[in-house]
């Protein structure tokens, strides 16, 4: 079914498709252009026409092509299709509930850890992820995302705090999606970034793999890799998004010595299971992409219906521990204004009554004592 829509919409053409500026040209963003892909439902078709006065969407065809087109709880169409459920608002919820406003410093300069940085360098994504912590970014109408102003102009204030900073040794790139730079324009900003000697990390925090690996070049990779060391860090939420270009988009990375790790949400419907949580860890570890963290999901204006329980969180992160390989594992962290704060279960090792003493459990339940 995926390459019968895919011909369909392309004209047969593979060259189209590869292309990740053709991507980028016919993102999905109205009602009759998804009705191409999937049979929308009335309740999507609701939230579309509700939500455009409130937030931004759009859908590459890439990504629209993993869309079970049957199915409105497909986890790929969760992620990507607007729903009614962004309307609703918990008292309890948040616009920046991560802090990002509190700790600026510049107007895309965000200081929140001693040594490093994330430098927000667009509000422009691919696909505009429908649980974004900074869904406030993407809004059409209301406070409009803090940086956009300076998007057609220079980073001087910004590259100005971090050479001010010297413990700053590790800036992130973010966003938005840097990646919807052009490489002549990433490699500037990547030029200016490395001609400040106590820079010593870049990372790049992108969800191109996923959303639309076709951005993944040889060219792009060429380019970062000239001012390594480079990192990269991107977004995998569930195994059917674990693709064969999304792999290869990986391997180039990794061939041009671009490390890769994954950052994924834990996502009510999505992957809130320890199955599909299994199965995603094992897909990525087996096309060499590191599980680095597991968010909670945030509680942010217009995602809250995303959110699960830390305890249900906490028994996921269980369900790894201990069945698959120790690096397949991500960190399961709950991000507040106060950083990122682990959350794993304490259970592990607990301090007796007798000094030196520990009581130790297992991964089947199984407990004992350390002595010191």
């Amino acid at each position: 079914m995926r390459n019968i829509i895919v011909r369909s919409v392309t004209g047969n053409s593979d060259e189209a498709w590869s292309d990740w500026r053709w991507q980028m040209r016919n993102r999905i963003s109205t009602l009759d252009g998804l009705k191409r892909w999937i049979n929308v439902s009335t309740s999507e078709s609701d939230a579309i026409q509700q939500l455009k006065e409130i937030y931004r969407w759009s859908i590459t065809p890439y990504y629209a092509s993993l869309m079970d087109p049957d199915d409105p709880n497909c986890p790929i169409r969760l992620q990507a299709v607007p729903s009614l459920e962004e309307t609703i608002v918990p008292d309890s919820a948040n616009i920046d509930p991560v802090g990002d406003q509190y700790f600026r410093k510049t107007n895309r300069v965000v200081h929140k850890y001693p040594d490093r940085v994330i430098f927000l360098v667009t509000s422009v994504c691919p696909v505009y992820c429908r649980h974004c912590t900074r869904k406030f970014h993407t809004t059409t109408v209301g406070p409009e995302s803090y940086f956009e102003q300076g998007e057609a102009t220079s980073w001087d204030e910004d590259i100005a705090y971090i050479e001010s900073h010297p413990q700053i040794r590790d800036v992130l790139l973010t966003g938005g999606d840097p990646l919807m730079y052009s490489n002549d324009r990433l490699a500037k900003l990547l030029e200016k970034l490395r001609a400040i000697n106590h820079v010593e990390i870049i990372r790049i925090g992108s969800r191109f793999p996923v959303l639309a690996p076709q951005r993944i070049t040889d060219e792009l990779c060429e380019m970062l890799a000239s001012f390594h060391p480079v990192w990269l860090n991107t977004h995998f939420n569930h195994p059917k998004e674990v693709t064969e270009e999304a792999a290869a988009a990986c391997d180039r990375l990794l061939r041009a010595g671009v490390p890769v790790g994954n950052q994924t949400v834990l996502l009510k419907g999505v992957n809130n299971s320890p199955d599909v949580m299994r199965q995603l860890m094992l897909a990525l570890v087996k096309i060499r992409v590191r599980p680095y963290y597991l968010y909670h999901c945030d509680n942010v204006v217009g995602v809250s219906h995303f959110m699960t329980s830390l305890k249900e969180g906490q028994a996921i992160y269980e369900s790894l521990q201990g069945h698959i390989t120790g690096f397949a594992v991500p960190q399961y962290v709950l991000t507040t204004e106060l950083g990122k704060n682990p959350v794993m279960p304490y259970e592990y090792v607990k301090q007796g009554d007798i000094e030196g003493e520990w009581h130790i459990r297992n991964f089947r339940g199984q407990t004992g004592i350390y002595l010191e």
